[in-house]
This record gives C-alpha cells, sequence and structure tokens, in this order.
C-alpha cells in the first residue's frame, strides 16, 4: 500500500504544521512503521515552537530516556519571549477583546483612513502593527492557531494589499483557518490567496508563480475535500482554470487522483468526464494509480473485467487516503453506477449475475442495488426474474440538462477570460504611465 501513499510527496509542498494531520491519519493504518512516523513528527516538531507536543512525542519513541535540560530550558524560553512580544502590542490586543470597537474597525474600508483612526484613537503605532504580525507568526509555531487568526485578521484589515508582508498573511490565515477546521472562513480565504495570486505581477518570475499555484492547489485538498461544495469548486478550479491545470500537469500529476474521485463522486458533474479522461491520458505517462487507470479502463478501452478490478484497488487507496477516506462509500456507490450505465449503453439485455460479477457484489445484492437504481434515477428498464436479465431502454439526454452542463463547463473559463483582460489592461494602464514619466 505504500506505494499508493502521496503523504510524502504531498507534503512537500504544504506547511509543516499541515502535515501533522495526515501523519496523525498514518498512525493507524499499518502502512509504514509506528516509530518513523513519531520521528517524522519529532523532526517537524524540533522546527517549531510547540515543544510540549514535542516532549510528548519523545516520550513515547524514548520511553526510557529522561527529557533533556535542554528542552526544559526553551519551555521557558518560549514562554519568556512570548510573554515580551505580547507586552509590545498592547493596546492592539485590548482593541481585539473590544466587540463594539471592532465592528467599527471592520466598517471602515479603507486602510488608510482605518489607520489614521487607530492612531488618533488608540493610540496605535505601525511598529506595534508590524509586532503584531510577529507575534501571529510566534504563535503559530507555537500552535495556537486561534490566536493566530485572530492577528492575521486584523493585520489585513488595516494594512494595504501592496504591504510587503499581506502575501505571508494570507498564507498564514489560510493555514491557520485550515487548522481549526473552520471550512467556510478557510474557503473564503483560500478564495482571496487565488484572486490576489492571479491578479498581480509582483512576482519576479513565471517560475514563482507557478510555484504559487502548486502550493495553493495541495492546500486546498483540505478545503475542497471539508467543504460541503468543494467537490464542485475542485472541478472548477482543477479542470476549468488554465493556468492551474497547467500548473498539475507540469509540477504535480498526483493531484488527478483527487480530481478523478472528485468528478466521480459528484453525479451533477458528469459532463467533467470527458475533460477530465482527455487529461488522464495525457498524463498518464507521468502519473497513474487505481483511481486515474480505473476511469481509463471505462471510458477509454470500454475494458469491463479491467474496471472491476481497479475499483476493488480504488477501495483501499481511498481508505488508505487522509483527503479522501470520507468519500469510500460514495465513490463505490458512484463508480458502480457508472460501470452499470456504460455497460448499458453498450448491451440491450444483461444478465444480473453477469453484472454482480462486474461490480463486485453478489446476485442478490446486485438486484436489489439495480431495483434502486432504476426507481431513484427513473432509468427505462426493466427486470426480467425469471430469466435474471436487465433490459434496457433508451434515454437521451435533456436539452435542459446538456445547457446546464455546458453552462456549468464555461463559467469557469469565461471567469478565467475575464481575469486575463483585466490583468492585460492593467499592464497597458502602466506602460501608458510609464511613458507618460518618461516624456
Amino acid at each position: 500500500m505504500a506505494k499508493f501513499d502521496l503523504t510524502s510527496t504531498i507534503g512537500q509542498y504544504l506547511d509543516r504544521h499541515l502535515v501533522f494531520p495526515l501523519l496523525e491519519f498514518l498512525s493507524p493504518k499499518q502502512i509504514y512503521d509506528e516509530n518513523e512516523l513519531l520521528q517524522a513528527k519529532l523532526d517537524i516538531l524540533n522546527k517549531t515552537n510547540m515543544v510540549d507536543y514535542s516532549i510528548d512525542i519523545r516520550k513515547l519513541l524514548y520511553p526510557h530516556q529522561e527529557i533533556s535540560e535542554e528542552l526544559k530550558d526553551r519551555r521557558e524560553q518560549v514562554v519568556l519571549q512570548l510573554n515580551a512580544m505580547k507586552e509590545k502590542v498592547g493596546p492592539i490586543v485590548s482593541l481585539l477583546r473590544n466587540d463594539e470597537a471592532m465592528k467599527n474597525v471592520e466598517h471602515m474600508r479603507d486602510p488608510k483612513a482605518l489607520l489614521n483612526h487607530l492612531i488618533k484613537e488608540y493610540n496605535i503605532t505601525m511598529d506595534m502593527i508590524e509586532n503584531l504580525y510577529k507575534l501571529a507568526k510566534y504563535y503559530y509555531e507555537c500552535g495556537n492557531y486561534s490566536l493566530t487568526n485572530s492577528y492575521l485578521y486584523f493585520y489585513s484589515l488595516v494594512m494595504p494589499s501592496s504591504d510587503k508582508n499581506y502575501l505571508n498573511v494570507l498564507w498564514g490565515k489560510s493555514a491557520s483557518e485550515i487548522l481549526v477546521q473552520n471550512w467556510e472562513t478557510a474557503l473564503e480565504d483560500l478564495n482571496k490567496l487565488r484572486e490576489f495570486i492571479d491578479g498581480n505581477s509582483f512576482f519576479g518570475s513565471s517560475l514563482q508563480l507557478l510555484q504559487q499555484r502548486t502550493w495553493l492547489i495541495h492546500w486546498s485538498l483540505f478545503v475542497f475535500f471539508n467543504h460541503p461544495k468543494g467537490r464542485d469548486h475542485i472541478i472548477d478550479l482543477f479542470l476549468y482554470r488554465p493556468h492551474y491545470l497547467n500548473a498539475i500537469q507540469t509540477m504535480c500529476p498526483h493531484i488527478l487522483r483527487y480530481l478523478a474521485t472528485a468528478v466521480i463522486v459528484n453525479r451533477n458533474r458528469r459532463s467533467a468526464l470527458k475533460d477530465l479522461v482527455k487529461v488522464i491520458q495525457q498524463e498518464s505517462y507521468t502519473y497513474r494509480d487505481p483511481i486515474t487507470e480505473f476511469l481509463e479502463h471505462l471510458y477509454v478501452n470500454f475494458d469491463f473485467d479491467g474496471a472491476r478490478q481497479k475499483l476493488h484497488e480504488c477501495q483501499t487507496v481511498i481508505f488508505n487516503d487522509f483527503f479522501l477516506i470520507a468519500c469510500l462509500d460514495e465513490f463505490i456507490d458512484n463508480a458502480r453506477l457508472m460501470i452499470f450505465e456504460t455497460f448499458c449503453r453498450i448491451h440491450q439485455c444483461i444478465s444480473i449475475a453477469m453484472l454482480a460479477e462486474k461490480l463486485n457484489m453478489n446476485q442478490e445484492e446486485a438486484e436489489c442495488w439495480i431495483v434502486n437504481l432504476i426507481r431513484s434515477a427513473r432509468l427505462d428498464a426493466k427486470i426480467d426474474l425469471k430469466l435474471g436479465h436487465v433490459v434496457m431502454g433508451t434515454q437521451p439526454l435533456s436539452p435542459y440538462q446538456q445547457l446546464v452542463e455546458k453552462i456549468d463547463t464555461l463559467s469557469g473559463r469565461s471567469e478565467d477570460l475575464q481575469h486575463l483582460i483585466e490583468r492585460k489592461l492593467k499592464a497597458r494602464a502602466q506602460d501608458i504611465r510609464w511613458g507618460a514619466q518618461e516624456f
């Protein structure tokens, strides 16, 4: 199973704090030696200020060793440093605790006017705001993600998007929201981060821009597989935004596992299958796993025996994947439905026994499943219990459904085109200003 595990691959594109949930998930799976996982956690913790957590892991890894004085001293230093940093931002902390004052702050949309208001009314200085950013970062390294959120939110209100720390603030707040599992706000922060990356030309090279998008793709997995609407968003971002699809094909084709899963479990986005399969075929020489191969067997080769075998392997892959395990039952149900629908398009009369074999089910279970499927999906089909056959009719796709699917596909592309036009107009305006200055 280790050959299908993507933890080490994905971990290269995550903040070290985001790796902890993945390692915690792997512990009971017994894919790796438990001591190796504990050592991996310890190696990460040594680069943070989470000293108490580090002590707990060290006790599990080395139960017969005493905790070193160096580690105890480090804990005291962290506490002292934290108290010293908090003193430098006292007025801001007091303001954050004042709900009425914070409502007024949030209503002021102009950062410059807000900053003048804070200086005049609350004696808050630029040095304090800079120290607040440092304190938020320190709290993050200590594992206090809730306070990190509060402080970075305040910083983003006060400072303009041109501030030197603004991008780091967006990344830090996004990570903190993910770690406290506040998925609604995490999705909002993810969209802000994407818009900021796509809408700014401050990156020194195309490579830097590609790296930013690659990190965003990996961080978004936490949000997309936990937010109720995440399965739609992942398809729109990964498949229908050319810059992000290009990043996946160039830097991280393993992300196709998650895109493929999102399409399979999302019955309302079946129109994306054709585009997805095309991408999977293009990248099959760089990345394959049972989930991508399942779609290839089913929609490229029409190999139903191969698809059945891959479906069995998919269950194991999904059960051992941190992001996908919650989709397991839904994935299996929809994958069986896809096999059934594809098989029915080719064959007019189908043996229930044969169909049960291809769906990895016994005959009685398959019969009940098909009956419920015909009732719920209103398929044009009849079951002949005497012969044990399913007789299929024809069910053309309604013009309305075709229109809806085309609109869903085009919406993402239209937004990309709009952003491209805005960036070109912005670049042209800058060229005109520079030309005027030189003149």
